[in-house]
């Protein structure tokens, strides 16, 4: 199997063909760990699951070291479509029926403050990343959309939450350029951001909370124990607790976690600007996500580019003709982007599990992971860090909650799950486009 840490990218960089990276406010870099340190807390990986639990836990007290094997940011936090949405990634009907009416409205609370808890990192910390306003979910067809519609009452009438407003097909294109959609709803207590920028911008306050930051330090073993020992090819970190944050990038470090959490790739685009064409198309600044199940997702960037991601792609490595994998279903939804020039294109490994929700998981006592949040990881990951800082610190029913959602392993093993995911994926993908 490829390592997805360097199957990719170049080792220590950040993708270049990336329009967040060309954008990004960068911090230096960080040494890289050698010889022996101690900590309370090691923590595998500086994403926005890690970078948050870094800050919860040093605002308690902790001593906190954290390990990247790339740079801060530089996996899924720093390259995804930068929508921070409400809920969680399964709808509270569902989760209703598999979990009661209680433990379902414990789990919608956890995800209405992950809203809070990003707002409050970002004015706290004064991170510039383009924090905005409004999600739009277009629907393709009327099944799509009369779910949607029966959503937004149910989240209304059982939750008290109003700030969904359905739309038909005159309401949608009062927000997009397109004949593409039949309606959907908008949440404008969803939003969206700079994805690089806020992940550099918790890395930026982390370090001058006093968390160190190791990059370049890849985790090559963990040692169970009390304390825990965190081995990297040049080092080592010997802590009481130990997180692991590495979400797609992980490989086989943790079995455990593999079994659950899978890597997958997807793919953004960013065109030329668009200057007043960009007005046409999105009529208010709002990032947008439709009903596919290989979903399309998309905003404006701050100068007026469209953000477009999508596509799918069914191997480990990035395809060569990456910019086509995401124009060909931005072009079906916005044929006015036809003579648009692609200025960027970049790919970037997430994970999934079986049901979509995130895993939440004790390796051992002393040894925590979260993972695998299928898209939906910018909020979610960012409140991840702060359960996980409660657990730490001996209060972990929020924690516990989130790790009784039922996640099967994926079937086949590390060797078969991949081609089985492939002919899933394979049949989804032809449902979207038939």
């Amino acid at each position: 199997m490829l390592d997805l840490l360097n199957a990719n990218d170049q080792p220590g960089q950040y993708p270049a063909e990336s329009y967040y990276t060309a954008t990004a406010d960068f911090l230096p870099q960080q040494p890289a760990l050698k010889g022996e340190t101690r900590a309370d807390i090691c923590i595998i990986g500086a994403g926005y699951t890690g970078l948050s639990a870094a800050l919860h836990l040093r605002e308690r007290g902790y001593d906190v070291v954290v390990l990247e094997a790339q740079r801060i940011g530089f996996g899924a936090s720093g390259r995804n479509g930068g929508q921070g949405g409400s809920g969680q990634r399964l709808g509270q009907d569902v989760l209703e029926k598999q979990l009661g009416q209680d433990a379902a409205r414990a789990m919608w609370d956890i995800a209405q403050e992950a809203k809070a808890t990003l707002k409050s990192l970002i004015n706290k910390h004064k991170i510039a990343c383009d924090l905005t306003p409004g999600v739009l979910h277009a629907a393709f067809g009327k099944a799509d959309l009369a779910h949607a519609h029966a959503e937004a009452e149910h989240l209304a009438t059982r939750y008290d939450y109003s700030q969904i407003t359905p739309l038909d097909a005159k309401g949608i294109r009062a927000h997009l350029g397109t004949e593409a959609y039949c309606g959907g709803n908008i949440d404008m207590g969803a939003a969206h951001l700079h994805p690089l920028n806020y992940a550099l911008g918790l890395g930026r306050a982390a370090l001058a909370a006093g968390v160190r930051i190791h990059e370049r330090s890849r985790v090559m073993l963990i040692d169970q124990g009390e304390p825990a020992s965190v081995h990297t090819d040049a080092g080592q970190v010997r802590a009481r607790f130990v997180v692991v944050a590495g979400n797609g990038y992980l490989g086989g470090l943790v079995p455990q976690i593999s079994a659950r959490v899978m890597p997958i790739n997807n793919f953004i685009v960013a065109t030329e600007p668009l200057g007043d064409l960009a007005d046409e198309i999105i009529k208010q600044n709002i990032a947008v996500a439709d009903s596919k199940f290989v979903v399309n997702y998309y905003r404006l960037s701050a100068d007026k580019r469209m953000l477009w991601g999508g596509g799918e792609s069914y191997g480990y490595r990035f395809p060569r003709n990456l910019a086509d994998k995401a124009r060909k279903p931005m072009l079906k939804v916005f044929p006015q982007l036809s003579g648009a020039r692609i200025d960027y294109a970049w790919g970037g490994t997430l994970a999934i599990t079986t049901r979509r929700m995130p895993a939440f998981q004790r390796i051992s006592g002393n040894i925590l992971s979260v993972g695998g949040y299928s898209g939906s990881g910018v909020a979610m990951a960012t409140q991840a860090g702060k359960l996980i800082a409660e657990a730490i610190a001996g209060q972990a029913e929020r924690f516990d909650l989130m790790a009784s959602f039922p996640l099967p392993s994926f079937p086949g093993g590390r060797l078969m799950r991949w081609p089985i995911l492939v002919l899933a994926m394979t049949w989804f993908s032809l449902r979207d486009r038939f």
